[in-house]
């Protein structure tokens, strides 16, 4: 496994207000025969049956060796999850509210730290070791990992603080070790609903996630609350996922609201909780326009009519209203026992990991046998390298396959060139050394095959 380089990690400029102590966790410790903290992955899933699916079978490749998967869904998702049989535990949610759902999975966990994942996310084999390694430190209550955009390799969320008007400012890290950091009250530390881990007895105690937040700012609410408590929060850059935008009852795929009733709503009522200092109407006010100015690029690109605009925003002022008057009950603690621990697998996978690289020409063969090698229980990336310059794209096949797939000469991270000379050897081995912390934490790989 390649490690972090051990630099402090440090936030930058006025952050450095929050405090911090340095964690040096190692992502692949259950690689080396230690066993890892058990660990419970509950997703939430709601009208997506076919993520559902796929999310599960990119997390069933985890290289973390005793965890626990609880999904709380629908009945269309509980029947997409038959293959699955008696390995997942299943609890049912009607209601659409992300808080409600959250806590009723927090209940039927038994892990002694709790992850959460959205069902549109693919977790990298890496993930959950990474991003429950720094537990082992006691002190430790929850823990955030990076997010990647969909379909490319760019960054959706990385390192972020979360302050009490519901705002987010980004935290400059040294490298990619994982570092500590500790919030103050009205100043916390953001970790995404997609990628984050808390602490069991802590999440219970505090009564979980409020259920007064249907869908937006449930987890900056938690990173609140953990804050005002001093609690300690992990950043863990090496534990990442990939986050789809697949359609949803509040919006389209490309990301076009549906509706923006339950976004003014939560911060209604997210100010109500966390605003008594502030002034609510002026970030009403700039959430207002904020909101505006995203319907007016989507109708400018034509994705929206002019007349969409007018009844979008009527449903913002509508849940402004409401969430202004929805009860804000006290939160009690979350004092149902847990279930028996069911981890996913009865041994945990150890094949290593494989990587294939192709040519488009042969890509067809290379998939076939990548498919065949993923069956067996390896993590298989394929890389097809095309004759030229295109961006790489990535994706998660059902067959449980990791494709890259972009020009030989083309740029596939942030910051890349968009051109730079390579020989198909040479670009193959830089891919593999690039992707091996997260797909191979091991450090098991298997040599790339040669294109036909």
């Amino acid at each position: 496994m390649r490690r972090g380089r051990g630099a402090r990690a440090a936030v930058l400029g006025a952050e450095q207000s929050f405090g911090r102590a340095a964690h040096r966790g190692d992502a692949g410790r259950d690689a080396g025969g230690v066993t890892p903290i058990r660990a419970s992955v509950v997703i939430v899933s709601r009208d997506r049956p076919g993520a559902l699916g796929l999310c599960l079978t990119a997390l069933a490749q985890s290289r973390h060796a005793n965890f626990e998967v609880v999904v709380v869904t629908d009945a269309e998702g509980e029947a997409a999850l038959a293959p699955w049989g008696d390995r997942i535990r299943i609890r049912r949610c009607e209601e659409a509210n992300i808080g409600l759902a959250r806590n009723i999975g927090i209940e039927a966990a038994a892990g002694e730290v709790i992850v959460f994942l959205d069902d549109d996310a693919l977790p990298e084999p890496g993930w959950l070791a990474a991003l429950t390694a720094p537990f082992e430190d006691e002190t430790v209550a929850a823990a955030g990992g990076f997010v990647r955009g969909p379909g490319h390799l760019g960054w959706q969320w990385r390192a972020r603080a979360a302050f009490a008007d519901g705002s987010c400012r980004e935290l400059a890290l040294e490298d990619d070790a994982p570092v500590v950091l500790r919030g103050r009250l009205g100043r916390g530390i953001k970790t995404e609903g997609t990628n984050m881990a808390v602490r069991r007895g802590v999440l219970t105690a505090m009564g979980g996630f409020d259920p007064a937040y249907r869908f937006y700012l449930d987890e900056t609410d938690l990173n609140l609350r953990l804050a005002a408590q001093g609690a300690r929060t992990a950043i863990v850059p090496q534990a990442q996922v990939h986050h789809g935008y697949l359609a949803s009852p509040r919006r389209r795929h490309d990301r076009v609201p549906r509706e923006l009733a339950e976004i003014g709503a939560s911060l209604a009522v997210f100010l109500r909780r966390h605003g008594a200092r502030l002034d609510g109407n002026a970030r009403i006010e700039a959430e207002r326009a904020a909101q505006r100015q995203r319907l007016l690029a989507h109708m400018f690109w034509g994705r929206i009519a002019p007349g969409d605009v007018g009844r979008l925003m009527a449903g913002f002022e509508a849940g402004v209203s409401e969430g202004r008057l929805r009860p804000l009950p006290r939160l009690a603690p979350l004092d149902e026992p847990p279930p028996g621990f069911a981890p996913l697998h009865d041994e945990p996978p150890t094949a290593p990991a494989v990587w294939l690289s192709a040519r488009p020409l042969t890509a067809r063969a290379q998939m076939a046998e990548a498919a065949q090698l993923a069956a067996r229980g390896h993590v298989v990336t394929l890389l097809v390298l095309w004759p030229d310059a295109r961006r790489h794209r990535l994706r998660f096949d059902r067959r449980g396959v990791w494709v890259q797939s972009g020009g030989l000469f083309g740029p596939a991270l942030p910051g890349d060139p968009a051109f730079r000379y390579w020989r198909f050897a040479e670009r193959a081995a830089f891919e593999e050394a690039r992707q091996r912390p997260q797909r191979d934490p091991a450090g098991a790989g298997i040599a790339e095959t040669s294109p036909s």
